[in-house]
């Protein structure tokens, strides 16, 4: 055979030769190839064949030993499987290589080295041409003293690279699975490469790639390895991460999410740092969402060949710091868009930073493998039907539960002790752990990101995982029965004992849309990406509350009189939620602009109407540090709320940061479907002196100066609560200063009949079914049609009780928003009620 049938340099290569080169190398080959021209650059690299692999196998008789070895395998037996496995890679490693395909490994090798010399000599000799027409321009006559080079040996004739393994049959839609083979980096010389070269064809026989074969039926040998070898990018200087071009949970396709910390990337996918993540929203091409975790260590490159890489500590002045930038951030989110466009469906996607070049790179990209095969026309809900006690909180991952006996398993020596249906409970996992990641119920560990090899895993296998929790190891014994909970948002929930749970499956495929706008009450933006998947005209409620309890968690006058504050706790608390912030009023403007922005992006380009804050007195009092500007009121329900309190001086320059914070979700993040709404407004008096301090910010009715022709939105709209019967008896007046009304039937039964919604001594009194209630929504329905104003209902009525659903359709409401739980059943509920009042056809289809 010539050298041509062992080797194929990328840029030969396409993604049609994933028989001849496996699925990584093809990849990389077809974007080294075909995507330089947008911009995206690749390392250049070459990749061993399929044809090498069994050529090797072949020559050296490794097929007859392998198949020895593995006769009668039982991959249930993770004991037999370990030892059969280790011997099959110990017999790989010992045998040499043949001496034409050995001769083809090192040639290829000598030929990137000299490529790469040459095009660093290239970019040396431009940098000292420009350099020495700058100082020709100052006056000087001679460069400064010092070479280039850098740590790492790049002025050695041995080119630096990573080796990767690529299966002929991986990475495919159907048959992926997170580190199936090895990656070796920071390769260097000959002897060296030849060594990594020959690991990685023995790890397509580790124990997890061995099992995971049997288990999907593929043959042993129907399977070939191609090792691509590829320019290491030094991004142990500087950062490297993932890209996927969904939203990992939910698969909502109009995100990317990209995550980054310092160093080699190998940290995210070990689990052994959280890393700072980002949402682009793709139709506006901003981020939406910045979450930046702390970084204490990374991982560089070591001189020890031994050992090519090590971890070291971060500086703690570094570690929350944001790892690249957001134009960094941005270019990455349209190199990502750009190569799910080129291939044509949704794309998971490993990149690096050069630190000296200060240069991006794409350093693999394969189809998304979870998403992309999902059926999304069945809705699923999983359901606690009660509570318990919490032990253990984390990120959550794959919107599930699951429940069973813990098995508390620290290192891999242990896993012959895990039975099937048990939840893993460890500190983190790697593909080594795969037998018993496939037969538990759940997996709680202690690192982790939503990228790390525990979240990949689960995700594939539909097992509920909560990962990043800190010291659930320590909270949780072997034999202690336990519910892990996924389904109630990104944060995930370790809870005593075997909770009862249940499993919700509705078919949307032939849903028909009613007449009526059917909207979404949305509370925290962790829910908003999975409730837009189902059908919906958009968001009629979505509560700032949640936004600020759950991400800000601060009250905002403790922030704007941080340097003030007297209690010691609250501040050290704000100091750690805040770190990175040197104006705290800015971290508030920010996290509820990116929760907004969240819950917006989800619906886009649909009208979603965000509420102002609608915290009582004592809600406001429980954030951190909101004990200080909050009175005690005898009856905060109908106290200091709502509108009241925007322009009180006390309370409006917190009221002007929600307003900052909303024109900044609007016209930097470009979300122009936002709307605003007013709660708890008493008067027509409050209404006009909160529209001037709106306006003041930045907030006027009809403006917009970002919308396009076909652009989300419109004008800046403004709606307003109906929910005192003030608002019902002067709604022509309240029409004449905002767009829409929303009527909140929570608040306006308890103010129509008197009832304090919070005591249970008058409970049996509430009811929305009330015929004052129902003639007040009645009426008020009646004036808005007559002033020309929009109008809905996002109060709780017409999710719990249907029939308070079909009469808000025989008043004519425009629309009804949801609970997103209750959306199927009431859509269903209204159809029939639309059916009823159309009137019927005669045979030519005119109406009677």
């Amino acid at each position: 055979m010539s050298n041509n049938d062992y080797i194929k340099f990328f840029e030969g290569t396409t993604i049609k030769d994933v028989p001849v080169v496996g699925g990584k190398n093809a990849s990389l080959g077809e974007m080294y190839k075909n995507l330089a021209g947008q911009g995206i650059k690749v390392p250049n690299g070459f990749a061993t064949t399929a044809r090498a692999y069994n050529y090797l196998l072949e020559q050296t008789n490794l097929k007859a030993g392998i198949k020895k070895i593995l006769s009668g395998l039982n991959t249930k037996d993770v004991t037999d499987l370990a030892r059969r496995g280790a011997a099959v890679r110990k017999l790989i490693i010992a045998t040499p290589f043949p001496k034409d395909l050995e001769q083809a490994i090192v040639q290829a090798y000598k030929k990137l080295s000299e490529e790469d010399t040459l095009s660093r000599k290239s970019k040396i000799s431009a940098g000292v041409c420009r350099a020495s027409q700058r100082l020709v321009r100052l006056g000087r006559r001679s460069l400064p003293a010092g070479g280039h080079g850098a740590p790492g040996g790049e002025n050695s004739k041995f080119l630096r690279v990573a080796v990767r393994s690529s299966a002929t049959a991986e990475d495919l839609p159907d048959a992926s699975f997170a580190g199936q083979q090895e990656t070796f980096l920071n390769v260097s010389g000959e002897t060296e490469l030849l060594l990594a070269v020959k690991k990685c064809i023995a790890s397509l026989f580790t124990n997890r790639a061995i099992s995971y074969r049997v288990d999907k039926g593929f043959d042993h040998f129907k399977i070939a390895l191609s090792v691509g070898v590829q320019k290491m990018i030094r991004s142990d200087l500087a950062a490297s991460g993932v890209i996927f071009t969904i939203d990992t949970e939910s698969g909502f396709s109009n995100v990317v999410l990209v995550s980054s910390i310092y160093g080699l990337g190998e940290n995210i996918v070990q689990g052994k740092v959280d890393p700072d993540e980002f949402y682009v929203f793709k139709p506006t091409r901003t981020i939406i969402s910045h979450s930046i975790s702390r970084k204490n260590i990374k991982m560089i490159y070591s001189a020890n060949p031994k050992r090519p890489v090590k971890d070291v500590k971060v500086p703690l002045a570094a570690q929350r710091r944001q790892s690249i930038t957001d134009e960094q951030v941005l270019k990455l989110a349209d190199w990502a868009i750009k190569i799910e466009k080129h291939y044509g469906r949704a794309m998971d996607i490993e990149w690096a930073l050069d630190g000296r070049e200060n240069q991006l790179y794409i350093i693999q990209a394969r189809p998304e493998t979870i998403h992309n095969v999902r059926d999304y026309s069945v809705i699923e809900e999983y359901v606690l039907k009660k509570g318990g006690k919490i032990i253990a909180t984390g990120r959550s991952v794959g919107n599930r539960v699951g429940a069973g006996q813990a098995n508390r398993i620290m290192d891999i020596s242990g896993i012959a002790k895990f039975k099937p249906g048990q939840v893993l409970i460890t500190d983190m996992t790697d593909p080594d752990w795969e037998p018993i990641m496939k037969i538990a119920s759940a997996i709680v560990t202690d690192k982790g990101g939503r990228t790390c090899h525990a979240a990949i895993v689960s995700r594939e296998l539909g097992i509920p995982c909560i990962v990043g929790t800190g010291q659930a190891s320590k909270k949780i014994k072997t034999g202690q029965s336990v519910t892990v909970s996924c389904a109630e948002g990104d944060l995930g929930f370790v809870y005593e004992g075997k909770l009862p749970f249940k499993v919700n499956r509705t078919s949307v495929k032939n849903l028909a849309k009613p007449k009526i706008k059917i909207m979404m009450n949305i509370g925290s933006p962790d829910i908003a990406f999975l409730s837009s998947l189902i059908p919906n005209d958009g968001v009629g409620l979505a509560r700032e509350e949640f936004i600020i309890n759950d991400k800000i968690k601060i009250h905002p006058l403790a922030l704007l009189n941080y340097a003030k504050l007297k209690d010691k706790k609250a501040k050290k608390k704000i100091a750690e939620l805040t770190a990175g912030y040197k104006d705290k009023g800015q971290y508030y403007i920010d996290k509820l602009a990116e929760g907004m922005a969240i819950i917006a992006a989800a619906f886009y380009p649909k009208d979603v109407i965000m509420r102002f804050s609608d915290f009582k007195t004592n809600e406001y009092a429980n954030l951190i540090g909101g004990s200080a500007y909050e009175p005690v009121e005898v009856n905060p329900m109908i106290g200091w709320r709502g509108a009241s309190r925007y322009y009180a001086p006390e309370f409006k320059p917190a009221f002007e940061l929600e307003c900052v914070a909303l024109k900044k979700a609007r016209e930097e993040m470009k979300l122009t479907n936002l709307k605003a709404m007013v709660p708890f407004c008493r008067t027509i008096r409050e209404a006009e002196q909160v529209i001037k301090i709106m306006t003041d910010n930045g907030l006027k009715r009809g403006d917009n100066p970002l919308l396009t022709k076909g652009g989300a939105g419109g004008g800046f709209e403004l709606y307003c609560m109906i929910e005192i019967p003030s608002n019902v008896i002067l709604a022509e007046d309240f029409a004449k200063l905002y767009d829409g009304f929303s009527i909140g039937s929570n608040d306006l039964t308890q103010l129509t009949l008197g009832v304090d919604r919070d005591s249970a001594l008058v409970a049996k009194v509430y009811d929305e079914n009330n015929a004052a209630v129902k003639k007040l929504i009645r009426l008020v329905i009646e004036k808005a049609k007559k002033t020309g104003t929009k109008i809905g209902i996002c109060g709780q009525a017409p999710s719990d009780f249907p029939d308070f659903a079909q009469f808000l359709v025989e008043c004519g409401i425009d629309s009804i928003s949801l609970n997103p739980d209750t959306v199927i059943k009431t859509t269903l509920a209204i159809l029939e009620t639309e059916k009823k009042l159309s009137p019927p056809l005669t045979k030519e289809g005119r109406k009677i």
